[in-house]
């Protein structure tokens, strides 16, 4: 018996676990396909024997990706402690980016989109369920985010049914201008955010703008004139897929945006505005045909994956202030 436990086979099992774990890891690598919120809403209206409302479209996407992040291949992995996932960090960050859009959803959902002006009451459900979104992503027992999550999306499913019921009590959605442009106003610092970070995979010297325009404003504590930033080599893929996954939610966000506002952005003349912004993110989602993010200089010889993406995404987020513009106007 002791013949099999020589070095060589003991060398030979390991290769063959380290294999093993190694493919597991790569299927679960694979990112979820987008879907369309319009046919979905639909599908899932006639199953519950429910009529398409205004609002309906929008909820309706927020909870299929949220259940995509905790069904999706390998499930929900950024809380795992077990290898392979807990050595995985791209599709962590993936999901990450994708929470944190889902997270300003729900809470734009529960503070503007569900009531009609700002001495009314909150809506029951979204009250219980946008809390349950914002627990550490990382969490893993008692309770784990899975359970949490699950529990946000049980909520909105409630929230959408009572949306179609026209007794007393129901839930609203208020399709306005200005409850759009509010979440809209959040999406942009949070695009700005990541078309930032990614910019600085090269490392950029910019001059201090923190105080610009107002010639009485002040900080806390004083800043050099000039900032540089520059991303670590260990954190350019974390950062290049967290914006990956947040324009995968946000595209399906928008395009659920076209079906519940159409009325308001076609009196705005901003429905191409948001077709505009929708074709910017689905270029954010193209395949990555390198086995690794590259990080190349500006001009250089390789490709810089990093600066691709800041490029969709800081034309996204132009054309989204434009559109905050044209909703704000009368």
């Amino acid at each position: 018996m002791k013949q099999y436990l020589t070095p060589r086979w003991l060398s030979l099992f390991a290769g063959i676990i380290l294999l093993l774990l190694w493919f597991i890891a790569f299927l679960w690598s694979f990112e979820p396909d987008t879907f369309e919120p319009r046919e979905v809403s639909y599908q899932q209206a006639q199953q519950a024997n429910e009529q398409v409302v205004a609002g309906y479209t929008l909820t309706t996407s927020l909870i299929t990706v949220s259940e995509t992040l905790l069904n999706k291949s390998g499930g929900y992995l950024s809380n795992d402690v077990l290898p392979p996932s807990v050595l995985m960090d791209n599709m962590p960050s993936w999901e990450f980016g994708a929470l944190e859009m889902a997270r300003d959803l729900a809470l734009a959902m529960r503070k503007d989109l569900s009531r009609s002006q700002s001495q009314s009451s909150e809506n029951p459900y979204l009250t219980e369920a946008q809390p349950k979104f914002n627990i550490d992503h990382r969490s893993w027992l008692l309770p784990s985010a899975e359970s949490q999550y699950q529990d946000a999306i049980d909520k909105l499913y409630e929230y959408r049914s009572s949306l179609t019921n026209t007794g007393p009590g129901s839930a609203q959605f208020y399709a306005r201008a200005d409850n759009l442009r509010d979440w809209l106003k959040q999406v942009e610092k949070r695009l700005g955010s990541l078309s930032q970070k990614l910019s600085a995979s090269v490392g950029q010297e910019r001059l201090d703008t923190s105080l610009a325009g107002d010639a009485s404003a002040s900080q806390s504590t004083p800043t050099s004139s000039f900032l540089e930033n520059k991303t670590s080599w260990w954190q350019l893929d974390e950062n290049f897929y967290e914006a990956r996954g947040a324009s995968w939610a946000l595209l399906h966000f928008l395009k659920a945006v076209e079906v519940d506002f159409n009325d308001v952005l076609q009196k705005k003349n901003a429905l191409v505005s948001v077709q505009q912004i929708i074709r910017e993110l689905e270029s954010t989602q193209e395949s990555v045909w390198s086995p690794i993010i590259l990080n190349g200089s500006g001009f250089g010889m390789l490709a810089n994956h990093s600066l691709v993406m800041a490029n969709y995404i800081s034309r996204a987020n132009a054309a989204l202030i434009e559109l905050s513009e044209l909703l704000n106007q009368g």
